[in-house]
C-alpha cells in the first residue's frame, strides 16, 4: 500500500540511477553524533568533504536504531543546507511497521528519496539473538518492499564480501542477499573490507546466480591499530593475516600505521576501479583528512569523474 508520497522531486537523483551509470560513483558515510563536539565534528568533516563533489552521501542508523530521530534530522539538514545528495540509512530494530512508516514519511517530506535498507544488530550486544519487534518486520527483503511500496524510492541494501556474522555459510549468505534484490532492491554497498579480492569473490557469486544488483564497495582506511582488533566486528570478516603483520611492523609508530592503511587503502580503490567497480563508499568515521588523502591517491582521471 502506498502512502500516498509524491513521486520523486525534480532534481532528486536515483542513487541506483547513478550506481548504474559508466563513470563510477564515489561517496561517503557519517554517522549521527551524540554530542555537541561530535555533532561540530560531523559538520566541519561535511563541509571539507562537500568540496570533493561525492556523487552521494549517507547517514547510518545507531546500533538498535537507538539514533532514528538524530539520523533523520541530520538527512534532513543535508538534503536541505548543502548540495550533497543524502541517503539515509533505516533499520527494522525495535521499530514497528507504523514507526518506519512515519520515518519514511518524514524523509519524503524532506525530499529524500534514497534510503539503504538494513535489518540491524540487535541494542546493547551486536552480536545478540535478534528479536523482531511485535509489530515490525523481520527480514532487510521486507523492509525494501516496505520502502517501495511506499514512494518512488531508491533502495540499498548491505553485502558482505565474506559473509555475514549471522550466514552458516557463503552459499547462504549469497542466496540471502539476492533475496533483498528480488524484493526491489536498486543496489548494495558492502561492509567494509580490506582486500580487493574478497570484494571480487562477492560479485562473481552473485553474478553466478543471475542477479545483475550493482554493487559498491565499501572502504575504510586503517589509522590505527585499533581499528584492526575491531575489524571483525565492523565488517564481519577476520583481518587479512598477511596485511596484519605489514602493520604490526610499525605498531608503535603511529604515523607510519596511519600511512600505510591510506596507502594500502588507495592501491585496493585503484585495483576495484581497474576490475570494474561501480563505485567505492569511504566509511569516514566523521573525519575528512584519511578520507582526502586516500581520494587524491587515487587516479587523476577517476577523481575527475567523480568531481
Amino acid at each position: 500500500m502506498s502512502l500516498g508520497l509524491p513521486s520523486r522531486l525534480p532534481g532528486t537523483p536515483s542513487i541506483g540511477a547513478l550506481i548504474r551509470e559508466p563513470a563510477p560513483t564515489f561517496s561517503f558515510e557519517f554517522f549521527p553524533p551524540k554530542t555537541h563536539e561530535g555533532e561540530r565534528l560531523l559538520w566541519q568533516a561535511i563541509r571539507e568533504l562537500e568540496s570533493l563533489k561525492p556523487s552521494f552521501v549517507s547517514i547510518t542508523y545507531g546500533a538498535g536504531g537507538t539514533t532514528r530521530d538524530t539520523t533523520v534530522a541530520v538527512t534532513e539538514r543535508v538534503a536541505t543546507e548543502t548540495t550533497l545528495l543524502p541517503m539515509a540509512h533505516l533499520t527494522a530494530v525495535n521499530h514497528s511497521v507504523a514507526e518506519l512508516r512515519n520515518v519514511i514519511g518524514r524523509l519524503a517530506g524532506a525530499g529524500v528519496r534514497n534510503v539503504l535498507a538494513v535489518r540491524g544488530d540487535p541494542p546493547g550486544d551486536p552480536m545478540g539473538e535478534w528479536v523482531r519487534h511485535p509489530d515490525g518486520v523481520h527480514y532487510a527483503e521486507d523492509l525494501v518492499r516496505l520502502i517501495k511500496e511506499s514512494g518512488d524510492f531508491s533502495v540499498g541494501v548491505a553485502a558482505f564480501p565474506y559473509k555475514h556474522p549471522r550466514s552458516a555459510d557463503v552459499e547462504s549468505d549469497t542466496r540471502d542477499f539476492v533475496r533483498k534484490c528480488r524484493a526491489g532492491a536498486d543496489f548494495a554497498i558492502t561492509q567494509m573490507f580490506f582486500e580487493a579480492d574478497d570484494y571480487l569473490r562477492l560479485r562473481d557469486r552473485v553474478a553466478a546466480t543471475g542477479c545483475d544488483a550493482p554493487i559498491v564497495a565499501g572502504v575504510m582506511p586503517v589509522t590505527r591499530m585499533a581499528t584492526i582488533e575491531r575489524s571483525q566486528q565492523l565488517s564481519g570478516a577476520p583481518f587479512p593475516q598477511a596485511l596484519l603483520r605489514r602493520f604490526e611492523r610499525v605498531a608503535d609508530d603511529e604515523a607510519a600505521i596511519r600511512e600505510l592503511g591510506i596507502e594500502t587503502c588507495a592501491q585496493m580503490c585503484a585495483r576495484l576501479l581497474d576490475e570494474g567497480v561501480p563505485g567505492i563508499h569511504f566509511i569516514t568515521l566523521n573525519r575528512s583528512t584519511a578520507t582526502r588523502e586516500v581520494w587524491q591517491r587515487l587516479a587523476p582521471a577517476e577523481v575527475a569523474t567523480a568531481a
